[in-house]
């Protein structure tokens, strides 16, 4: 392929993935910002102002080389470490159904989790570039990214948000056995996360109930089960082509969520099985695109950039769609670039650019 190609084709599928979403976010939420907000366009006009700003912000990473990235490093990790901390106070954070995740700014919220995926990525990227051969050492390759990751995860988990913390878990070991750390130590690090996440899953009841409810989904009905219920009706009733855009009826308050984490099943139900294959396709084209990208980087550093950009938004977008499809225990994560959220479309949006500034440069 030309050298266009990549960043042109990773462009273009970001861009059809944002137009789907904005024209999900409103068929799935405007009956519900209607009886909400009086207004129908409510969720729309915020999630175009987001698009907006992401889109701003992805046209400015394009335009930055990645390879000057690293000098902001220290005060980027720094505001992520401190707005994790003040999320967990009162004062600052915002309460929703049990988490505090949300930091109030003005009339919107900020998640800083989302922002943490984005730093780590790149503290990761850059650390693990400079050690070069040092990365084979405990004491001086493996341990200190480490560190910082097991900081971020724990301030991520006193949310709590163990999905999230899971996702930059996953990612950051890919980086790690990309880079060439000893498979010993990853090895040793599998041996004490297992554990851990069983205890953190099996002695917290929600997230147990989620797992036996994941298996047998009528066992409770009307409580922990309704939601992925009614997300295989949802789905279901598309058939393969689709009731028709903004003919759903899960979204008319039986789907909680619709228009956020629960927005494939609406996509599902209103333009059936090819609309939920096209936005599958897409996701697997970003993939490709980004894993392309990673492979032709000019350095060490932009590639394990790229790729631990690719895997958090592929990783989350395929979290999304199993939970949606019933194939994975139901968690509260967005799906990239079409449900409706500012942070998340933001950070995705600014990663998005970051890799056409890597695809752009790979010669430079």
């Amino acid at each position: 392929m030309k050298k266009v190609s990549f960043h042109l084709g990773l462009f273009l599928v970001t861009l059809a993935l944002l137009s789907i979403g904005i024209i999900m976010v409103y068929s799935a939420s405007a009956i519900l910002s209607l009886e909400k907000y009086n207004d129908p366009y409510f969720f729309l006009k915020r999630q175009l102002a987001w698009a907006f700003l992401g889109l701003s912000g992805m046209l400015a990473a394009s335009r930055i080389n990645y390879r000057a990235l690293p000098r902001l490093l220290k005060p980027l990790l720094f505001l992520t470490l401190l707005l994790l901390i003040l999320v967990l106070f009162p004062q600052f954070g915002k309460e929703i159904a049990g988490a505090r995740r949300w930091l109030k700014v003005g009339d919107f919220t900020l998640q800083p989790s989302e922002l943490a995926k984005l730093v780590l990525i790149l503290y990761m990227a850059d650390a693990l570039s400079r050690k070069k051969e040092k990365i084979r050492s405990f004491a001086y390759g493996f341990l200190p990214p480490l560190l910082i990751l097991g900081a971020i995860f724990i301030l991520i988990l006193l949310q709590p948000d163990l999905g999230t913390g899971l996702i930059i878990l996953v990612v950051i070991l890919s980086m790690l056995f990309v880079s060439g750390v000893r498979l010993a130590h990853l090895f040793s690090l599998f041996l004490v996360a297992i554990p851990s996440i069983w205890l953190l899953i099996n002695k917290v009841g929600y997230r147990k109930r989620r797992i036996l409810v994941f298996l047998d989904p009528w066992s409770d009905p009307q409580g922990a089960g309704f939601q992925i219920i009614q997300s295989l009706l949802a789905l279901g009733s598309g058939g393969i082509l689709g009731r028709g855009l903004g003919e759903g009826t899960q979204k008319l308050f039986y789907l909680p969520a619709p228009h956020t984490d629960f927005i494939f099943a609406i996509l599902g139900e209103e333009l059936g099985l090819v609309g939920g294959m096209a936005v599958i396709i897409l996701f697997g084209a970003f993939i490709y695109f980004g894993a392309r990208i990673a492979r032709r980087a000019p350095d060490l550093f932009g590639s394990l950039l790229a790729l631990g950009i690719t895997t958090w938004i592929g990783l989350q977008a395929m979290i999304n769609i199993g939970v949606v499809t019933g194939f994975l225990p139901t968690k509260g994560l967005p799906l990239p670039f079409i449900s409706f959220g500012g942070s998340s479309l933001i950070f995705s949006l600014i990663g998005v650019g970051i890799l056409l500034s890597i695809s752009l440069r790979r010669e430079g």
